[in-house]
């Protein structure tokens, strides 16, 4: 089980924000259609933002292991001890990535809160 490094997971962190991004913006000019010609209530942008960014994280990582990011990279997601995360695992990595103060683990762990707390690594598949 061969760790991936910063360098990695820096590169899977701007793909996969780039693609939610780029879907969160789409799902919000869809809903701002509605919004001016069927009068449905406003959600601002974050909004949509962070509901795309749990989806896609628990989605992929629930049912590959890996996200585009993590593919384009040749990476997936383990548990600490190698075996392939439970959904609780992925539901709790999931949610940690919502909070801000996430990245500033890695300082501290050599890791990031969402891998910590939810004993996961990821490493070269």
């Amino acid at each position: 089980m061969r760790k991936t490094g910063v360098g990695t997971r820096v590169l899977n962190f701007v793909v996969d924000t780039l693609l939610i991004f780029l879907l969160s913006y789409l799902l919000y000019k869809w809903w701002v259609f509605y919004v001016r010609y069927w009068g449905q209530p406003y959600f601002p942008f974050y909004m949509f933002f962070y509901g795309t960014l749990f989806m896609y994280y628990f989605l992929f990582e629930s049912l590959f292991t890996r996200t585009p990011g993590k593919w384009l990279t040749i990476t997936k997601v383990v548990t600490t001890k190698g075996e392939r995360p439970n959904i609780l695992h992925i539901l709790l990595r999931s949610l940690l990535r919502l909070t801000i103060i996430d990245p500033f683990f890695i300082a501290l762990w050599e890791k990031p809160l969402h891998d910590k707390l939810s004993r996961t690594e990821v490493i070269e598949a």
